[in-house]
């Protein structure tokens, strides 16, 4: 897309709520200009969060990102439980006035809203919902369906905002630099602002969340043969289960990815329920599985970023190895390549 993107992420960009942002950065293809946010204006995206790659400037203003020729304003934060803050109101009204087009990935749908609707249709731009759902979803028609040719692999979690869309992005890019017709499938709104297509899962309704994941492995089957789906939640989260279980048996998957924060006991929003032992997700996630499309955990995606020192992070690394029996590797700090060749080797 020609559009140049300012990246909205007031007072959240340095934390876990800018992955919207952090992740269009580092894997999207369209020009971003700016990042809003004054509370670290000045400073590179880079800069502030490493794992952006790019040095994209942080600006205090919409005006300055509009100066360095912004056409385009994404939302680029995911707030917990996705809704518009109505402090956001007054950068989204300047910015229809300004002639950009919104775009954003919350529960709260901009193209509802009467006031940036009415504002949206005087100006003659576009509201862009991420997470809307295709009107036409319905239940799936089984794993049957799809093309036997095609291979699905599946990152699940052991909590949220761990990684598992960043790794399933890793895991794609290493396949087509070796040559295979790998696909990335979003299911999440980050993920469909970087890919382009997809269906935020998240925002359908329950009975069709399964047949979301179906239609997408479809789609994917007419881009590639390798699909790397990208996972929600978790098996055993008390908010986000259900939406992990859809998508587990809507995508019925070959192989399966865990991903992990390396250290974390508990869940990060629920710090009194613990996460099971490695060996017991990995278990359970195949059983879950099994009674609709057998798959097995190929490998142990670790996340090591709270860990300070390479060295930590091996130790971390081994000690997954130990437990659980399989491949792990932190495929950020160290690269995709031994968790893909534990995948390619169990396809082949």
């Amino acid at each position: 897309m020609s559009e140049r993107l300012a990246i909205f992420a007031e007072g959240l960009f340095s934390g876990h709520h800018g992955k919207t942002a952090h992740g269009v950065i580092r894997y999207g293809t369209r020009d971003v200009v700016a990042v809003i946010d004054s509370t670290q204006a000045g400073r590179t995206a880079a800069e502030v969060v490493p794992f952006s790659l790019r040095d994209v400037p942080i600006v205090a203003t919409l005006r300055e990102a509009i100066d360095l020729g912004a056409s385009a304003l994404l939302v680029g934060v995911a707030p917990t439980g996705g809704k518009l803050d109505p402090s956001w109101r007054a950068v989204l009204r300047e910015a229809i006035g300004a002639g950009l087009h919104l775009e954003a990935g919350l529960h709260t749908q901009l193209s509802e809203d009467p006031e940036l609707r009415r504002a949206a249709t005087r100006a003659g731009v576009a509201l862009r919902d991420l997470r809307a759902a295709p009107p036409d979803l319905t239940v799936p028609q089984g794993p049957d369906s799809r093309p036997t040719s095609v291979k699905v692999v599946h990152s699940v979690g052991t909590d949220t905002v761990i990684g598992k869309k960043v790794v399933t992005l890793e895991l794609d890019r290493a396949a087509r630099e070796r040559g295979l017709r790998s696909v990335y499938v979003p299911t999440g709104q980050t993920g469909v602002a970087i890919a382009g297509w997809g269906i935020a899962v998240d925002h359908v309704i329950s009975d069709y969340v399964a047949g979301a994941a179906e239609r997408l492995v479809h789609e994917g089957a007419e881009r590639g043969d390798l699909l790397f789906v990208e996972g929600q939640g978790a098996l055993f989260h008390p908010a986000y289960s259900g939406v992990t279980l859809g998508l587990l048996h809507g995508s019925a998957p070959d192989l399966l990815v865990l991903v992990h924060k390396a250290g974390a006991a508990t869940l990060r929003n629920y710090p009194d329920v613990p996460i099971p032992p490695l060996p017991e997700l990995v278990a359970a996630y195949e059983g879950v599985a099994r009674r609709v499309h057998s798959a097995r955990v190929a490998a142990i995606a670790l996340n090591t970023a709270d860990l300070a020192t390479d060295e930590d992070a091996r130790e971390a690394i081994a000690a997954a190895q130990a437990e659980t029996g399989l491949v792990a590797d932190d495929v950020v700090r160290f690269g995709p390549d031994r968790v893909l060749d534990a995948v390619l080797a169990e396809l082949a």
